[in-house]
């Protein structure tokens, strides 16, 4: 679910300052540089040889839970893509260039909850932001409109738990603010994930914001363990019924 960004790290001041403590090796990458989608989808897929965090078992998961929450709430998405396409003109789901997995860029499935697309600028959702409709108020509020993103789990662009996906102008941005950063790119993008359970949840619009994100996300990439990923999950659902910085 679209879970964003800003939280204590349960740790004082220097842990934002800006000396941040340096990342393993493995996880400082070369500059953001993702290739162009190529025509035939399959071709941006991992290769045999990528070692992507949590693996074979990972996947399993990912396929089965994926599976089996589209097949029980297909006829509640199919209601609210009715509705989003009855209330406003548009498309009923929205979709957006993001990068995935080692960069590759994919498209990020999404309940459309404006009355326009977004610029060319890619502005970041914001609260009281009157692009968003009525029903895409509520849709946001609960991340309703995140759940198309089942179908990206189970093309294989993203997980149910990793590091959320942020468009590519903003990979690219934040990338040069934080040399951290790419190391994310070791996982799959979740549809949750430790920043937006943890507190980090809402726009990146200070470098503080992406330096706590970016600290959240190398955590997980480098701590992975089915434990984290069972209690994210878990937390999720608190965090979805009462997080402020949903909108």
């Amino acid at each position: 679910m679209e879970f964003g960004q800003t939280a204590s790290l349960g740790a004082d001041a220097a842990v934002l300052g800006r000396s941040p403590k340096p990342a393993p090796a493995e996880l400082v990458h070369a500059a953001f540089d993702p290739p162009p989608i190529a025509k035939l989808h399959r071709a941006c897929q991992p290769s045999r040889n990528d070692h992507v965090v949590g693996g074979v078992s990972k996947r399993a998961f990912d396929i089965l839970a994926a599976g089996g929450a589209l097949v029980l709430l297909s006829p509640a998405l199919l209601a609210v893509w009715a509705a989003v396409r009855l209330e406003s003109r548009g498309p009923g789901l929205f979709h957006q260039r993001r990068g995935g997995y080692q960069g590759r860029p994919f498209y990020i499935l999404k309940f459309r909850t404006m009355r326009s697309c977004e610029s060319r600028s890619i502005a970041q959702a914001k609260k009281g932001d009157d692009r968003t409709t009525p029903l895409g108020k509520i849709l946001r509020k609960y991340s309703i409109d995140e759940l198309p993103q089942l179908i990206n789990v189970l093309m294989g662009d993203m997980s149910i738990v990793g590091p959320r996906p942020h468009a590519l102008a903003h990979d690219r941005h934040f990338s040069t603010l934080d040399r951290r950063y790419a190391g994310r790119h070791r996982a799959r993008p979740g549809i949750t994930g430790l920043a937006q359970v943890s507190g980090a949840r809402g726009p990146t619009d200070t470098e503080d914001k992406i330096f706590q994100r970016t600290t959240f996300d190398l955590g997980y990439v480098s701590g992975w363990s089915w434990k984290m990923d069972i209690g994210i999950i878990l937390r999720t659902a608190r965090v979805l019924a009462k997080d402020a910085n949903a909108f």
